[in-house]
């Protein structure tokens, strides 16, 4: 297992916020791991340990999340302002030039920051995303996200995972559930577990008109000239495989990865993930 140091950063609205940071070699542009909407730095634990040493990688937590603080106001919870709270991160590590590597929320993330300051993007990897979001994929996510649940056991914890995610990973084992478990949730100090993120979160979300989505093709255009890898779940209900037959279309350094037999999101430590991570960095200069 890689050594990572854990640091904090204040958000412009007095926030403590955490990161993970592998170290790797400096003569690179370090990578920079953004997670999920209801997922934290350890989702990234298993990337960042197989490339550390050759690869930087800084895993922040966003706000709301993890170790970082919860918002005072739950409208903060949007992309937007995770953006602005990474640039701060990145300003306080010195980091001017980055490869991201975003899971869908992430991803998202990743496209806004392409918008605004493209030169920045060393590199790109939108896992499961695309600039249209599914209608199954969103409803989905809305069932489950947000409820205060808590468990007395692991296994308890992982079998409440497996309802809400078996469509996205059919072929997962309890082992493999208890795992996701202990990634997305944590023991509180009376001995029950629970989902290791803010419930407001989910009341942003739900607030979000998801039937007037955004123009992101910007995004897709502004990375035109960079290495990008977009990894879709074969069975993802989020990203359409003709979405990313669309972005494909306006890229010119571009793979695409179908991971088989999984859904909304690939983990990154597929085979098929791992080999198109190695790809798509050995494309950075």
């Amino acid at each position: 297992m890689a050594d990572f140091t854990e640091g904090s950063w204040t958000s412009k609205d007095g926030l403590e916020l955490h990161y993970r940071d592998y170290p790797g070699r400096s003569d690179r542009p370090p990578v920079l791991c953004l997670h999920g909407l209801t997922r934290n730095a350890r989702d990234f634990a298993g990337l960042a340990e197989r490339i550390a040493g050759e690869w930087r990688a800084i895993v922040p937590d966003m706000r709301g999340r993890g170790d970082s603080e919860y918002a005072r106001d739950a409208d903060s919870y949007n992309p937007i302002q995770y953006v602005g709270d990474v640039n701060l991160l990145l300003e306080k590590l010195g980091v001017s030039r980055f490869v991201s590597i975003g899971t869908s929320m992430g991803g998202l993330m990743t496209m806004l920051i392409a918008m605004k300051a493209h030169e920045r993007l060393a590199g790109v990897v939108l896992n499961d995303i695309g600039t249209r979001l599914e209608r199954a994929g969103l409803d989905r996510i809305l069932s489950y996200a947000g409820q205060g649940r808590s468990f007395a056991t692991w296994v308890h914890a992982a079998r409440a995972l497996e309802e809400s995610q078996q469509v996205a990973h059919p072929h997962f084992e309890l082992a493999d559930w208890i795992a996701m478990a202990k990634r997305t949730m944590s023991l509180t100090s009376n001995g029950r577990i629970v989902f290791d993120y803010d419930m407001k979160i989910a009341e942003a979300f739900a607030k979000v008109d998801f039937d007037n989505q955004p123009d992101l093709m910007p995004a897709i255009d502004a990375m035109a000239n960079i290495p990008v890898l977009i990894l879709r779940g074969e069975v993802s209900d989020l990203f359409s495989a003709a979405n990313c037959d669309e972005i494909m279309a306006r890229l010119h350094n571009v793979e695409a990865v179908t991971v088989p037999g999984v859904g909304h999101a690939p983990l990154l430590t597929e085979p098929e993930c791992a080999a198109g991570i190695e790809r798509l960095l050995a494309k950075v200069a």
